[in-house]
């Protein structure tokens, strides 16, 4: 069976997110936090890939995810985060 984006949007939760790509300014002074960022983040649920600029301290997430979720996941890391503006 193949599925349309619009019998996807009929037949699933409002909350279903496809192909969303998450930015965030993370401040991360160090690898051993890039790696504790990295390390939560792909345990989240949804999550198809993370990848980290170190010197830009920039985080972008992609996959089936709510954004505000993916902020909560880092800032539970104890890491000041924001949407990356």
């Amino acid at each position: 069976m193949m599925l349309t984006w619009s019998s996807l949007r009929a037949t699933s939760s409002p909350h279903l997110l496809i192909d969303t790509q998450v930015v965030l300014k993370v401040t991360m002074p160090c690898e051993g936090c890039v790696g504790a960022v990295k390390r939560v983040l792909t345990k989240m649920e949804g999550v198809e890939s993370v990848e980290v600029d170190l010197a830009a301290q920039k985080v972008t997430v992609k996959g089936n995810v709510e954004p505000d979720a993916v902020l909560a996941t880092v800032q539970k890391t104890g890491k000041a985060s924001e949407f990356w503006a």
